[in-house]
């Protein structure tokens, strides 16, 4: 039985892939990310049964391409890596300095509005909702992403074991609950802290988010790295539109805003305040 030859893409594919990611989804692909790309990619092919990435950008970038596998290939070509209390250092902040700041210029009744932009699978919202949780204020979460496969899983709220090693023991007595099957190391955030957060699928590519209110908190960690300078400054910008006057934006630790013209100032490493 003869094997089927797997699909290469060309330089001219990539170069138009490259083009349709950019202006969809503002991710910037650089020529070394071709091979992960191509690899990526190829479970497409398969699932599609094309030939060759050739035919794979006629069909993505016609109408019915565009509608029904543009979610799809987004899904596919995205990196979702996160983790339970990653960069500890932001929610001790959080603890001592941010959220007393925001109860003393809004009063203890205050609802907390915190947006997870970028969310992944949920580890980061649900962290903050414990957080917020111990920390005894009133709050509620928006959590972010732009690929459906990540946000299943994320409303789901089940975790591995080792997934959730991360999190402080007495944490995870609070708000995990253990899988009744004991084959199965599973693990699921308790209905109380998920009716907190609110899943929502968002490219940030839109002209509109779809909502209004201000955020007093935002956490927007790794995912600016994956755009261009230009896209960058123009995302945050539209982010202060959301944020609170006293509000914060939490970064990710490779992330900077040197040299942009945005109205925020450093607080501490990578997190911002709105300028007053």
């Amino acid at each position: 039985m003869e094997m089927q030859k797997t699909a290469t893409l060309s330089l001219k594919d990539f170069s138009r892939l490259k083009g349709f990611i950019y202006s969809h989804c503002g991710i910037n692909m650089t020529d070394v990310k071709r091979t992960m790309l191509e690899a990526r990619l190829q479970k497409r092919l398969k699932t599609l049964e094309m030939p060759s990435f050739s035919s794979y950008c006629d069909y993505l970038f016609s109408r019915e391409g565009t509608e029904k596998e543009l979610v799809q290939m987004i899904d596919v070509v995205t990196t979702n890596k996160t983790d339970f209390f990653r960069e500890p250092a932001h929610f001790q902040y959080l603890i001592d300095k941010a959220l007393p700041e925001i109860l003393r210029n809004h009063g203890k009744q205050k609802i907390v509005s915190v947006w997870s932009a970028g969310c992944s699978s949920g580890e980061e919202p649900y962290t903050l909702a414990m957080v917020l949780k111990e920390f005894g204020c009133n709050f509620h979460i928006l959590a972010t992403d732009i690929s459906t496969r990540v946000l299943e899983k994320a409303k789901l709220a089940v975790y591995e074991k080792d997934r959730i090693s991360p999190i402080p023991i007495e944490l995870k007595r609070k708000y995990l609950l253990k899988s009744k099957d004991p084959n199965k190391k599973l693990y699921r955030i308790v209905g109380d802290l998920r009716d907190k957060v609110n899943f929502r699928r968002l490219n940030f590519m839109d002209d509109d988010f779809g909502f209004r209110e201000k955020m007093d908190i935002i956490f927007c960690r790794n995912v600016i790295i994956y755009f261009d300078k230009i896209t960058q400054e123009r995302l945050l910008k539209r982010f202060c539109n959301y944020l609170s006057p006293n509000g914060y934006i939490f970064m990710g630790h490779s992330e900077t805003l040197f040299g942009m013209n945005v109205p925020l100032k450093q607080v501490s490493p990578t997190v911002y305040a709105m300028c007053a």
